[in-house]
């Protein structure tokens, strides 16, 4: 005998979104080369769906960014997950971040190294991110509301700095932050041609490679006028 309530209606899904989460890992990281286990184990750890709005929990896991308010985005999972493997973040490593959005990427960041620096210059952003960072747990990152451009000069020089807006150019800022050794992940260019750079400082000066296309949200800048 079948039995039915609500008045017909279907009961509500239940979302295994930790499922989700392994899958999201598997096919769209691991399926396209990410392979460093450190990272994959940060993308499997991180719940994703408490850094997006919660009419998009469903869809936390898509091949694909979300809005996030403020005509910001978290970025696609697999863009997250490359930009980290390309930092090649240690565990002793001091971390700079610009553009915290929601928090997601310094939460990847915070499982992989000693501290996380993290700016945003929309002031509900970062309140938000640093609600969530704190609620979660991670007590080693470290959020400011101010001008990426400028870097954090009090708390630098970093050993890696991960750049999650697009800049028309590399601040300067951000250079003279680095550590020598250091590794800056950043992508550069206008809203419609944007190009991922691996830049690595050697001696004072820098090498630069890019790596993949993107495209980002660009950069709000004084800097940039």
């Amino acid at each position: 005998m079948l039995t039915a309530g609500g008045c017909g209606q279907k009961a509500p899904l239940v979302l295994d979104l930790a499922t989700q989460r392994q899958q999201m890992v598997q096919q769209q990281l691991m399926a396209r080369g990410i392979h460093e286990e450190r990272v994959l184990a940060a993308m499997t750890k991180v719940p994703r769906e408490e850094f997006v709005p919660l009419d998009s929990r469903a869809v936390s896991y898509e091949d694909g960014p979300l809005p996030i308010g403020y005509g910001q985005t978290i970025s696609q999972p697999y863009v997250v997950a490359f930009m980290t493997e390309q930092l090649r973040p240690k565990p002793s490593d001091r971390v700079l971040e610009v553009a915290t959005g929601s928090g997601y990427q310094a939460a990847i960041l915070a499982e992989l190294v000693s501290d996380v620096y993290s700016i945003e210059i929309v002031e509900p952003l970062a309140k938000g991110a640093e609600a969530t960072l704190q609620r979660l747990g991670y007590k080693n990152v470290h959020v400011k509301i101010g001008d990426g451009y400028k870097g954090w000069p009090e708390a630098g020089p970093f050993d890696a700095i991960i750049v999650t807006c697009a800049p028309d150019k590399i601040p300067q800022p951000l250079v003279d932050q680095l550590k020598d050794d250091g590794r800056m992940v950043i992508p550069v260019g206008d809203r419609f041609a944007q190009q991922l750079y691996l830049l690595e400082k050697k001696n004072g000066q820098l090498k630069q490679s890019a790596t993949l296309p993107v495209r980002f949200v660009p950069m709000t800048s004084e800097g940039q006028k």
